[in-house]
């Protein structure tokens, strides 16, 4: 189990890093989206490049930032429900949901995706639009996505298997993120200071 731990380290650094990596292209999308809007206002003036651009890389935060959000637990989930269980019965529940519905559908996702990717990348498929881009990375962005994703839950499904174990602390995959009540006291606090 130490060795499967270890890749489940291995996995949620790799996660972390193009996570916090793929941040700036949410940046880069807002300030081309805000670069095009004045640009087509001021001058009358627009390109579908532009546009697309936009498309892609808003399909690459969504695709590869998706794996890091499963390791840092802010998913959607059925909290109303299973909150009002204990944490055992709560991972219990994860474990199911990894085998039986996460796993299978990106495994399934991933299946489909590849030959669409290479295709894609065969034919060296370009956009239809006029002055359109070439679309091949964003449909391998598809199958890269969810190999990631699929990794993730792997980690995902090892943490819960080692916390059943005695072997990891729950903090391992508990929610990372504030509350809203966290967020309130922190805003309070900075504006104390100030």
């Amino acid at each position: 189990m130490s060795s499967l731990l270890s890749f489940s380290r291995f996995i949620d650094a790799i996660n972390e890093k193009i996570g916090l990596a793929i941040s700036w292209a949410l940046l880069l999308a807002v300030l081309i989206c805000s670069g095009n809007a004045l640009v087509r206002y001021i001058f009358n003036s627009s390109s579908n490049a532009w546009l697309e651009i936009q498309w892609y890389l808003f399909g690459a935060i969504f695709l590869l930032a998706s794996a890091y959000t499963l390791k840092r637990n802010e998913h959607v989930r059925i909290d109303v429900v299973v909150g009002r269980f204990s944490k055992r019965t709560q991972v219990w529940v994860d474990v199911f949901g990894f085998i039986f519905f996460l796993l299978p559908a990106t495994l399934l996702i991933l299946y489909f995706s590849i030959p669409f990717a290479y295709e894609s990348i065969r034919n060296q498929e370009v956009s239809s639009n006029a002055g359109g881009l070439i679309i091949w990375p964003a449909k391998t962005l598809i199958p890269v996505g969810f190999f990631l994703l699929t990794l993730q839950g792997i980690s995902e499904l090892i943490k819960r298997i080692g916390f059943l174990m005695g072997l990891v602390d729950a903090s391992e995959f508990e929610k990372q993120a504030a509350t809203p009540e966290e967020e309130i006291e922190a805003i309070k606090a900075a504006n104390q200071l100030n």
